[in-house]
């Protein structure tokens, strides 16, 4: 008997570039499952990254996610709970109920929140996709392919990779009760295997979208219509060593372009959206979203009356010849004057979740910061910065650092991770170093070589300054600790 069922197909590429190894039947429309799932995972961390909401936001459970049949983590009509709780479940066990509350709390419908899918499929590029709900319980026209499958699992990887470590745990948390990872065997069994998601109607077969990483090669692998889970899962690493053998060892990386963020489109900015439940007291209610408030029209400003172009051309050049003065100001109020409590106050909320859903070693990516910034920087400076006179030239004694010296306190350092290869912590340190140069300017990246792995360090810091760079960095979801003087 063959191990995969009518109809089959299946497609591996290398994660990096995205060149095609090998496919058979890649557009093949067939039905997803709960490969569905990862769109609406993927969803939820949009949301959550603009503001729609937080990991911490309670979510009021719908009659509707509580009828979903399993898998399901066993939600009630009514009940409340953190929107963190649902991803993991909907991520690790594969929840149908926890899924279908995940898109009623972002698009307040069900129905609006496939909408909202589709949209961002099309931008993707998932030209063969379509959805009907958020668990991918099997649906009319509820279809998709292996090509797009697999294209939506390298976004999983490039786009949210804080995120990512949740499809590797073989057991977390869920809220009510631990849950275990519907992919468990797979993840024991194939080296270098960390995600990403299973699927399983009757009418689909079992699917799985698949990843492994070795070295500096990363491997997705997605297969459609296998028999049974291990049938399913020993097609799965045939496909995965074949991409392993056809991989090139190394391969500029080229990640998938983020879509646009689209939101929740109704009315105008304002999407309105019927509870699912009534309320208490039986009446139903109502919920307005704000989709967006991003300005669609930008008027030029008008000159103030009676100004002449001879009035003005003196304060032009004022300002111009006065920049650079400027901007040292700036740079001094930024590095000296802002406190401990100021940089805490100035982290966001809407940060996705705690240290616990985000990635250890995920991806940095330098933040190019413009004048502008540092120039708006200048009002938000505490008093005494502003003090300085713009006219005034500033005094400032430069260091020039021609080596390193654990002399005057610079014997601290801070840890970013610890990784499988030096160069991975080396491509860390370098991109760490990027996005903080204001505190880590100076300093000495060093890997050291651990028996589990390489740790990415920086050395040759004060203790106030590993302390503030580490804040920063946490700041950022970016994982540190201090080194303390050996």
């Amino acid at each position: 008997m063959s191990a995969l069922a009518a109809p089959y197909a299946a497609m591996v590429v290398d994660a990096r570039s995205g060149e095609v190894l090998h496919s058979e039947n890649a557009d093949t429309p067939l039905h997803p499952a709960s490969l569905t799932k990862m769109m609406t995972l993927y969803l939820a961390f949009e949301a959550v990254e603009h503001g729609e909401l937080t990991m911490d936001t309670v979510v009021t459970i719908s009659r509707n996610a509580a009828a979903e049949p399993p898998s399901k983590l066993g939600l009630r009509s009514g009940q409340k709970i953190k929107l963190r709780y649902l991803v993991r479940a909907a991520a690790v066990k594969s929840a149908n109920d926890a899924a279908t509350a995940i898109g009623e709390a972002i698009s307040g419908s069900e129905a609006a929140f496939a909408r909202r899918m589709n949209r961002t499929a099309k931008a993707m590029g998932m030209s063969r996709t379509t959805f009907k709900n958020a668990n991918g319980l099997t649906e009319t026209g509820h279809m998709s392919t292996a090509r797009d499958m697999t294209l939506l699992g390298r976004h999983m990887i490039y786009d949210y990779p804080q995120y990512y470590n949740l499809f590797s745990r073989i057991t977390t948390h869920a809220g009510m009760h631990e849950v275990y990872n519907t992919n468990r065997r797979f993840l024991g069994a194939y080296k270098g295997a960390d995600g990403i998601k299973t699927g399983y109607t009757r009418a689909a077969g079992f699917n799985l979208v698949a990843s492994a990483e070795r070295g500096s090669e990363r491997v997705v692998t997605t297969v459609f219509g296998g028999r049974s889970t291990a049938s399913r899962n020993a097609k799965v690493a045939e496909l995965m060593d074949l991409g392993f053998k056809r991989a090139k060892t190394r391969v500029a990386l080229r990640a998938p372009g983020k879509p646009p963020y689209l939101g929740n489109r109704g009315l105008g900015n304002v999407e309105v959206a019927r509870s699912a439940d009534p309320s208490p007291d039986g009446a139903r209610g109502k919920t307005i979203r704000v989709v967006s408030a991003a300005v669609t029209r930008s008027l030029r400003p008008q000159s103030r009356p009676g100004a002449s172009s001879a009035e003005i051309a003196p304060l032009v050049a004022s300002v111009e010849s006065d920049i650079e003065t400027v901007l040292a100001s700036v740079q001094i109020a930024e590095e000296s004057a802002v406190s401990e409590v100021e940089i805490a106050e100035a982290v966001p909320e809407a940060v996705a979740g705690d240290a616990s859903d985000v990635a250890p070693n995920a991806s940095i990516k330098p933040v190019r910061r413009p004048q502008g910034i540092l120039m708006a920087a200048a009002s938000a400076a505490p008093a005494e910065a502003q003090a300085v006179p713009v006219s005034a030239p500033v005094q400032e004694t430069q260091e020039v650092v021609t080596r390193l010296s654990t002399s005057g306190g610079r014997h601290w350092g801070i840890n970013v991770g610890r990784y499988p290869s030096r160069y991975a912590a080396e491509k860390v340190l370098l991109k760490t170093a990027l996005m903080e140069t204001s505190t880590l300017d100076g300093s000495l990246r060093k890997v050291i070589d651990r028996s589990s792995g390489f740790d990415a360090n920086f050395m040759g810091l004060s203790r106030e300054t590993a302390d503030l760079a580490c804040r920063r960095l946490q700041a950022r979801q970016v994982t540190c600790f201090m080194i303390g003087p050996s």
